[in-house]
């Protein structure tokens, strides 16, 4: 009743106007309907917070947690249907879900409000740059499954952007925090007019607080554009020591069969797809890499092994299928598998199936047909892939039980067979041969189509949303050519899901300065070069098959400031922002 008293008076319509504001304006911001205008203004609504309710910190508990719920709801709706459809819940259970979900994994938004009002009741003037560093302070403190912040936001600027290569998304959401609080400051002309009568005044003092404030926003200013515009042009320049040609196929998979429809079936069906796909792409026109997505083919795995055939997860078709087309095309082939293994200290005669350990995996196979390097998944979502308790796994039977992996490797690949004159091969298989053809009979067959097996480089491999973690992903060695992420969307269904997570990693490609290849079971898959830029803004449609390719290109190494010192700025930043505030206080009591 409390609650509804509340949204039904004039201060509860004031409050929800300031969520929306804030939700809203960031929504429209963000991907895929990227009008970033709107995101100088999105702050206001937390301003606007702030200044009503300053000093009164269980209120601005509660505001806090109101925007985290409407920004839920607006931005990442398709929370709900994952909860729906992937978790299985009924409508009376996934909206407490939702909310809870909501509270829990934004409480960037209540710290936000509760340091900024704390800072600016102890500082009692206009000083825009507590804004940067509260919400610094919030986005690198506060927990998220999701990680998102107001710097991808600022990002779909072209020339900000760049700006990751050394600050990643945090310092673009100081630059807009400090930015918009002075844009809010002066959003009355009245405000405008009081700076005329200070700056003509006699007293010397404040006209240089107002002339020091009015050099600072200009420099920053000149600083985010002017360092953003140099790196673009200094990698536009950048001329590439290769190309490669890379085919993402996005098969659409199954991932349950709960509707009735028959697995058997289903999964035949899916792998005359990919076949047909492949070949139709690659027939007179074959190329370095074939990328086929997370979960493309779901369930089962290529690797034989006494382990995953006691699970029942090895099937000598599925490898045979990847073998052919590897083969036939003379191409490597990148997949997504199941894998599993038993810790040395459990190892014994007798397999006990408490003691496996499952991974998400993706394997490259090689063109001559051979399974080489894999990459099991190390960075896990939670509540989608593991549960933080073992007695929440009965809550949902469609999270996984996968443990996490343990090397950060990049993923070699080798020369490819460029022309089909090089073939000897009578008879090319297809995906009906395997019912007959082991993956052994299989390699005998394409004998005459081995070549030389030559490494001419190697790629980051990122499984889902790895790639929007900037601190996991910088802990990779060596120097790839460019990144591939393999990811399964489909539980999100035709939402605006697919787009927000493209944009929250595509800041990978601008730390790193390489090209990312996202590829995608239902959509959206896509190729975005090393400045960010999505190439030819060409992204393949949601709930369908379809194939896209391009080439490549593969810039020359370089250690970018934020792969060798992460995060630093941003904490040097905070640092000094909190060493001049401790100074301030004591010299102003």
């Amino acid at each position: 009743m409390k609650l509804a008293r509340f949204l039904i008076s004039r201060e509860g319509f004031i409050s929800v106007l300031c969520y929306t504001v804030t939700a809203v304006f960031s929504f429209l911001s963000f991907a895929p309907i990227n009008l970033p205008f709107f995101v100088w203004f999105a702050p206001f609504g937390l301003f606007i917070i702030e200044k009503r309710n300053r000093g009164e910190w269980k209120k601005l508990i509660y505001h806090g947690f109101g925007f985290a719920i409407l920004f839920y709801i607006v931005s990442f709706h398709w929370v709900y249907h994952m909860t729906t459809v992937f978790g299985g819940f009924d409508w009376y259970l996934a909206v407490p879900i939702f909310i809870v979900s909501a509270i829990l994994l934004n409480f960037k938004f209540p710290v936000y409000l509760l340091i900024f009002s704390f800072l600016s009741i102890r500082v009692k003037r206009f000083f825009p740059l507590i804004a940067s560093f509260a919400i610094l302070f919030a986005e690198f403190f506060t927990p998220q499954v999701f990680p998102w912040y107001f710097g991808n936001v600022v990002a779909e600027n072209q020339i900000l952007a760049q700006n990751a290569e050394y600050t990643s998304a945090y310092g673009l959401s100081a630059f807009l925090f400090f930015v918009s609080y002075y844009l809010f400051y002066l959003r009355k002309p009245k405000q405008i007019l009081r700076f005329l009568p200070f700056i003509l005044s006699k007293h010397k003092n404040t006209t240089k607080r107002i002339v020091s404030g009015l050099a600072l926003v200009i420099f920053i200013l000149v600083l985010f554009f002017g360092n953003g515009y140099y790196l673009f042009q200094k990698w536009e320049n950048v001329k590439p020591i290769a190309e490669r040609e890379v085919l993402i196929v996005q098969p659409d998979a199954p991932l349950e069969f709960r509707d009735g429809r028959n697995p058997i079936e289903e999964i035949r069906k899916l792998m005359t797809r990919i076949d047909q796909m492949v070949e139709r792409e690659l027939k007179d026109n074959p190329v370095d890499l074939v990328v086929l997505p997370e979960s493309g083919i779901p369930f089962f795995t290529t690797h034989d092994s006494e382990i995953t055939r006691a699970m029942r997860i090895y099937w000598h078709q599925f490898e045979s299928l990847m073998a052919i087309i590897s083969l036939r095309h003379g191409a490597n082939l990148y997949f997504n598998e199941l894998d599993a293994d038993i810790p040395g200290d459990k190892f014994s005669e007798r397999i006990v199936r408490s003691d496996i350990r499952t991974y998400n995996s993706s394997v490259l196979m090689s063109p001559n047909g051979e399974r080489k390097n894999s990459y099991q998944k190390v960075f896990l979502l939670i509540f989608g892939e593991y549960m933080p308790f073992e007695w929440m796994y009965a809550l949902s039977g469609q999270t996984g039980q996968f443990a996490p992996g343990t090397k950060l490797d990049l993923i070699p690949y080798y020369e490819t067979r460029k022309s089909t004159s090089q073939t000897t091969v009578p008879k090319d298989l297809h995906w009906e041969d395997t019912f007959v053809m082991s993956p052994n009979s299989v390699r005998e067959h394409y004998k005459g189509n081995r070549i030389e097996e030559k490494m001419i480089g190697s790629f980051l491999p990122l499984i889902c949303y790895e790639v929007i973690i900037s601190e996991f992903v910088r802990k990779f060695e060596g120097d790839p050519d460019f990144i591939v992420n393999v990811t399964n969307d489909k539980w999100y269904g035709n939402s605006v899901e697919s787009y927000q997570h493209h944009t929250l990693g595509r800041l990978r490609a601008i730390e790193f300065r390489k090209w990312i290849v996202r590829s995608t079971n239902s959509g959206t898959s896509v190729f975005t070069d090393h400045l960010g830029r999505n190439i030819d803004n060409d992204f393949t449609p949601i709930e369908t098959t379809a194939t896209i390719r391009k080439k490549v290109s593969v810039i020359p190494g370089e250690m970018t400031f934020y792969r060798l010192y992460g995060n630093l700025l941003s904490y040097l930043f905070m640092g000094i922002v909190g060493i001049s505030f401790f100074v301030y206080v004591k010299r102003n009591p």
